[in-house]
């Protein structure tokens, strides 16, 4: 599994995918509700001209992610399904692709250098493409040699990873698509990345069981490589102050790294289950994995623990 299919927007929500429904779970109420059906036919409510909009029904979710007040999820069949999780029903949804192998891998949220709402869908087609979350229009369609399995847009909006059924990762200007660099040192094809806060460190996981820390401004080797136990790295998450790096393997295994000591000194836990998905909360204060095993799925909170020291005060 492959897929982010969990995502917290704070220590106390924290949304996942459970059969055909989008789940919130709350840990304050210690309770969970369903924000999203996709077993019955979807229509979405927003309505204009020109909107490349259509209905959708029993839509298998592989992929997910959130920012702010935005839900958005990809299908097995080349869905994108866009939801304001204040606002009743789906605002936007239709399928990017017609192609027979056309999942969507990964779906991106990012703010572009003018403050613009941009949502990236990767896909099995080969293609990567951009959607305007004002009008939900596609602005790009960026065409490349192989699968494409995971992009993810820097912090400032103006680069992209592209990532896929290759060694090499990519570098790609995130308005024209235009390679600016190839990153090289897998051996394997790709499934993960993500960006450090700071905008200049990357993170990618492959198939060849190692995430690698590459230097944008020095992009001819990486300068760390971190290996998994047993399978490929499948998900990678940064901390919002970017101290911390999670890494998951496709089952039983996550390795969360401090990045302050050079990626050298970690933490592994050991668990059971496939893992559908990890996530931090943006107070940095907790980790979620999502467990999909069929038999033992369940929802993981992990609480950082702090070292706090104390001077004696002398009167």
């Amino acid at each position: 599994m492959l897929r982010n299919l969990l995502w917290s927007t704070s220590k106390h929500n924290v949304y996942l995918t459970q059969n055909y429904s989008v789940m919130h779970w709350s840990a304050l109420l210690r309770r969970s509700k369903e924000v999203l059906n996709v077993a019955k036919p979807i229509v979405p409510t927003l309505k204009r001209p020109g909107l490349l909009s259509q209905s959708l029904s029993r839509v298998q979710i592989s992929t997910m992610a959130i920012k702010d007040d935005l839900l958005v999820a990809g299908g097995f069949q080349g869905e994108l399904i866009c939801k304001f999780i204040s606002q009743p029903g789906v605002a936007f949804c239709s399928k990017v692709t017609a192609d027979d192998n056309a999942i969507t891998n990964s779906v991106d949220i990012s703010r572009n250098p003018t403050g613009s709402l941009r949502v990236v869908t990767a896909n099995n087609d080969a293609q990567v493409r951009v959607f305007d979350m004002q009008n939900f229009a596609c602005l790009n369609c960026f065409n490349f040699e192989w699968c494409v399995n995971n992009t993810s847009v820097s912090p400032d909006g103006k680069l992209l990873a592209v990532l896929g059924d290759s060694e090499e990762c990519l570098i790609a200007d995130a308005q024209s698509g235009k390679t600016i660099n190839s990153l090289k040192g897998h051996l394997d094809y790709s499934f993960a990345s993500a960006w450090h806060p700071n905008g200049q460190i990357l993170a990618t996981g492959n198939q060849d069981t190692t995430c690698r820390l590459w230097d944008i401004r020095n992009p001819l080797q990486s300068f760390a490589v971190l290996k998994g136990n047993m399978g490929a790295i499948r998900a990678i998450k940064f901390t919002s102050d970017g101290r911390f790096m999670a890494m998951a393997e496709p089952a039983d295994f996550v390795h969360i790294y401090d990045t302050q000591s050079g990626y050298v000194k970690g933490q592994e836990i050991d668990l059971f289950g496939e893992i559908a998905g990890i996530s931090f909360s943006p107070d940095t204060e907790a980790l979620f994995v999502g467990i999909a095993d069929r038999t033992y799925g369940s929802l993981l909170e992990f609480n950082r623990r702090r070292c706090n020291s104390y001077l004696d005060s002398i009167v």
